[in-house]
Order: structure tokens, then sequence, then C-alpha cells
């Protein structure tokens, strides 16, 4: 058509780094960082951005260089995820609880140039770094994250300081925006929940729109206070490390996730969101009175990973805190879909409630669309609430694929959509529900058991913390329910009141045959590892210890 141009006028490559840059405007004076007594406002946290920014130039850091980061959710894991893009390059946020070994293998195959590190990890990424000096691959160059306004220094470790990087630095830095929307901004590495890590690739456009949708979902309003209950690392905090910026809000930083911590952060940060796995939610509905404070007001809270049992979100909304459950991938951004709450709702039992705001529901405006299919003919399931199927996705915030696994990016992206291997059914109302992961469904006597049905259950149960169902082999069956149960303080029961628990409320063969009480190996985003419980169950041979031969 004529008379309409592209041009500088009207068009310039998304990037969630024009969100740092606004507010360092529109909420100059604000505070942008809160740890303890640390506070920084919008105008020096882009300040302090820049001059990061230029100090990895200065250092030869190139456009697309990978700079990975190991640490908790403290002032300079916030900037740097702002420093790093600004420099164009590509930032790599490593889990903080993997081992050494894994943190070497993941460093080359990211072939970081630079990590930084927190003090308390300093070691774990020492012994990482010694073992690719023995490799052919130039180890990274190591920058100690010190903890704020400390006087003490330590001299064992010949590393640069990330204070003393950053004021090297110019505040009046250029920034180095993406040429192209579709460039790298971040590489997440999957959280080693059902196999080795896989790392994640998100564009600049994918961040940016994924930003906005995911303050949409958690109803953000400017100038929201957030209290960093999501690890930083994981998927970029589900993308709100960006998203807060835009708003303008208050980043509450906190290196340890402990119930009474979350309490006093809330009443002396006046918190108005918050985020966290389902074990963190059942962490605030289980702590002691003696660790709880009153909320200054109404919490929002984001949940995601695992479906939440119905019971954990009815509790939250006792205490005061008001859940919105979304589902997602590392290979989504994070949240994908969103149990967008309908006021017609309001009106049903608090357990009907509770059942239905554990749905993973709908897409989130950032997305074009989710669908059950059959992963095979590729045609949707109906919409029964029944028909069991496998949650693909495509749009937007969909991954740019597999670093460096072509293989990997194919086999995802099989069919023209993402495939999850996250099975679940769609309700008549178009709502989706997970049911399990491929992995994890029991196929018990030529029945499929969903583990996340059994766990409900068992949720359930006055003296269970936490639960993980797994399939254990059973040369009969093919595999019975086996489940690993952690039971709160001061409570005991025996394996045989949890079979006859669930038998009472579900089919036999459903019903755990093996019963376990043990704590859970989880992630740091709080995941149960299932593979590590798969192993155990699988080690335990398929005819001792069972309960009750007859299903």
């Amino acid at each position: 058509m004529e008379g309409l141009i592209k041009c500088s006028a009207n068009y310039l490559p998304l990037s969630p780094i024009s969100f740092l840059e606004r507010s360092a405007s529109v909420y100059r004076d604000s505070v942008s960082v809160s740890y303890g007594s640390l506070k920084y406002t919008w105008q020096e946290t882009h300040e302090r951005c820049l001059r990061l920014a230029s100090s990895l130039v200065q250092m030869g850091i190139n456009r697309g260089d990978v700079i990975a980061t190991l640490a908790p959710n403290i002032p300079a894991m916030y900037e740097l995820h702002f420093g790093v893009p600004m420099a164009g390059a590509v930032l790599c946020t490593l889990n903080i609880r993997h081992d050494s070994a894994m943190i070497s293998s993941i460093l080359q195959h990211s072939k970081a140039k630079m990590i930084f590190v927190d003090y308390q990890i300093m070691d774990i990424a020492r012994d990482a770094i010694n073992r690719l000096a023995r490799g052919t691959l130039t180890p990274p160059i190591m920058v100690l994250i010190s903890e704020p306004n400390s006087t003490s220094t330590d001299m064992e470790f010949e590393v640069l300081e990330y204070e003393n990087l950053l004021m090297s630095g110019k505040p009046d830095f250029r920034v180095r925006w993406p040429k192209d929307e579709f460039e790298p901004i971040a590489l997440n590495y999957t959280s080693g929940t059902t196999s080795r890590p896989k790392g994640v690739v998100y564009s600049h456009r994918g961040a940016y729109l994924n930003s906005l949708a995911v303050v949409l979902l958690n109803q953000m309003m400017s100038m929201p206070v957030y209290l960093w209950t999501v690890p930083m690392f994981h998927c970029n905090g589900w993308c709100l490390v960006w998203g807060v910026a835009a708003q303008g809000g208050t980043n509450v930083c906190l290196r340890n996730v402990t119930a009474k911590g979350i309490f006093e952060c809330i009443a002396s940060n006046k918190v108005t969101h918050m985020g966290g796995a389902p074990t963190v939610l059942n962490m605030i509905v289980n702590s002691p009175a003696t660790d709880r404070k009153p909320l200054p007001g109404k919490v929002e809270v984001m949940t995601g990973a695992a479906p939440p049992p119905p019971q954990i979100l009815f509790k939250m909304e006792e205490l005061g805190f008001s859940v919105t459950h979304s589902y997602g991938l590392t290979e989504t951004y994070g949240p994908a879909t969103v149990c967008t709450w309908k006021p017609e709702w309001d009106a049903l039992p608090p357990k009907e409630r509770a059942n239905m705001k554990s749905r993973q529901g709908l897409h989130h405006v950032g997305l074009a669309e989710v669908d059950i299919k059959d992963p095979v003919s590729m045609k949707s399931v109906p919409h029964d609430g029944e028909t069991m199927g496998e949650v693909m996705f495509r749009g937007n915030t969909v991954m740019m694929g597999y670093w460096n696994d072509l293989k990997a990016t194919s086999d995802a992206f099989a069919g023209g959509w993402l495939r999850t291997g996250d099975l679940g059914v769609r309700h008549p109302d178009g709502y989706v529900k997970l049911k399990d992961r491929s992995k994890d469904i029991i196929i018990s006597g030529g029945e499929n058991v969903s583990s996340v049905e059994v766990e409900s259950v068992l949720y359930n149960h006055p003296a269970v913390l936490e639960v993980a169902v797994v399939g254990r082999p059973d040369e009969h069956w093919g595999e019975t329910v086996c489940a690993f149960v952690k039971l709160k303080d001061d409570f005991t029961v025996t394996k045989e009141d949890i079979v006859n628990f669930c038998r009472a409320q579900l089919p036999h063969y459903m019903a755990p045959r093996t019963v376990l009480f043990e704590n859970l190996p989880k992630t740091s985003t709080g995941k149960i590892q299932k593979f590590v419980l798969r192993e155990k169950a699988k080690a335990l041979g398929s005819n001792s210890d069972r309960i009750n031969s007859k299903l």
C-alpha cells in the first residue's frame, strides 16, 4: 500500500531494557530495590546497570557473548538482568543448588566468558572452574559478589570484585540495543526434574512480551511492591525481573526463603505481590504461629510448577493471600497460562472455589494458543474434562530453541507446536487442567493412574506435609503406585493408614501399594525431582515391602 513505510519513527526492536530506561525517568526517586537496610532508587539502579554494561564492554565482551551468574535473590542479581543485555551479551543464570560438576558442564556447554558468583557459593564455582581448566576450554573470568556494605575482604580469592568492577564503568554508557528483537537476551537451563538440563534461549522480543503478560496476570498496577521468593535464576524470575521495572515497582530481595522471612518482609515493606511454587505456599500455611505476622493488606500470589493441591489454596485464602494459578515451562519464559477468575465463581462453596482455582486455565495475552492434542494425530481432544492429551503451545513467548541442540529443538517443535510432555484435559468451558507429565503417568494393570490426582488426595490427610507419587515396577501389574511422604512435625501414622485413607476416596488400583516416609528431593525452585524417586522405587524391586497384594 502506498504511503506506508517502516522506519525509526515507527519501529524499534522490542526489548525489556526499555522498561528500566523509562522507570529511571518516571519513577526516578522511588525505591527500586530493597535488601535489608540497603535501598536504591530507580535512578541509582539505572546508573549502576549502565556502569555494569560499560565495565563488561571494557573487558572485551562482545555482542552475543554469554555471561553466567551463580547467585540468590540479591541486588546484584537484579542489576545483572539489565546490565548484561545492555552490553549486548546473553545472560545465563545458573541454579544455585547445582553441584560443581553440573556447573562446570553448563559453563562448558554455554561457553560463558564470565561468571558472577555470590560469596556464599564461591567454593562450588571455584571447583567448577578448576574442572574446566583441566580441559581445552578457556575458563570464564570470575567476579565475586560480596555482601553489600561488607567491610571484610577475602584475599584468598584472586578474582575481580563486583562493586569495584561496576564502579570502573561509565554512567554515560551508550546501550547496545539489539539490532534484531529476535536476538537472544537470556539462556536458561531447565531445572533437571526429568533429565539433564537443556539450554533454553529467550529473545528480547519474547522477554518483552512475557514481562508485560505476567504484569497483567499478576494484576500489578503502578508501583507494586514485589517480594522475591521466586528464584531470579529460574526463567528470569518468571520474567518479573523485567516486569516489575515496567511498573516502577519495588523489588524486595530475600536471600533465604523461609516462612518467617516472608512474613517479616511483607510486614516491613508492605508487600503487595509475591510468587512461588506450591512448596512455598505449603511452607506458609504450615508455618508456626510464632513465625507469622499480620498482613498489611491483601497480598497477590502467583503460583506455578506442579498443580497446587486445592486445600493449600483454600488455606492461603484464609491467611489473607489471594492466589492466582499459572502454568508454564522454561520453554515458555515461565508462566504461559492463567486460571483467570470469573465473578460467578465467588458464589461457590470454598472447596469448589479451590478446585476451580487449581486448574491451569487458558493462555495469557502473550501467547497465541494452548491446546490439548493427541501427540500422534495432532487432533484436539474433546472438551469433556476426561480425555487426556498432551499440552501444546504456540505463540510469541515460546523459546527460540535449545542452545546448540538442533535435534532437541526440532523434536520440541514437531508439528508446528511446542510439545510440553505434560498431560491434561480440557473442560467444557475451555479451561485446561493438568493430569501429569507423560513420564509420571502410572500404568497399573492397563489403567492410567494420575500421580497428581493421588497426591491431591494425600494432601488432605492431616498428617501429610509433602507427598510425591511415582510408579514402582511390578511383575504382575506392570506398575503399582508408590508414595513418598513427608509428615508434619509431631505426627505419626502407619503405611496402612495412608493406604486406607486413599482407598476410601479412590479406586483401589489408584491407592499406593508402597509407602515410604522421608524428605523429598527438590530443585531450588521447589519442584520435586521425581526422576530421583522413580530410581528409588525401581531399586526396591517388584515384590518386596508391598501392602496387601490385592488391588
